[in-house]
């Protein structure tokens, strides 16, 4: 854990925390491309490599990201929320959507966790509904 947000490890952690309507299998998949942990390294590493203050490896490239979206950025967007979502949750992306220029108000899916794309046909549904409205205007 690294300033207070939990740290997924591996399938357990999507089946406990973030997916749990997910098969057996569907666990699995997320364990397949690591079969041991010496293949869990950038897991294990991600959350090290996360700025959490302005003089981080990396703050600054973040804020010059950030500032791009913000200021420059000119097509559609769409953001679905995991409102369960043990990492980031809805008002930190809440916070997020702000930085991203004219984004529209996000789906936000109750029973999502971190792994939004697991509720993919109703967040892909309502992704289509959004860019074609936005192609309209």
């Amino acid at each position: 854990m690294k300033s207070g947000i939990p740290v997924l490890q591996g399938e357990e952690d999507v089946k406990e925390r973030t997916c749990p309507h997910l098969t057996a299998d569907e666990y699995a998949a997320y364990a397949a491309p690591f079969p041991d942990q010496r293949y869990k390294a950038g897991v294990r590493r991600f959350p090290d490599i996360v700025p959490d203050h302005p003089d981080a490896d990396g703050a600054a490239i973040a804020r010059r990201a950030r500032d791009w979206w913000r200021h420059e950025w000119n097509g559609p967007s769409f953001m679905a929320i995991g409102v369960q979502d043990p990492i980031l949750g809805p008002d930190v992306m809440r916070q997020v959507r702000k930085l991203i220029k004219d984004c529209p108000p996000p789906l936000e899916v109750q029973e999502a966790g971190h792994f939004v794309q697991e509720w993919g046909e109703g967040v892909a549904a309502k992704a289509l509904d959004v860019f074609k409205q936005t192609s309209r205007q």
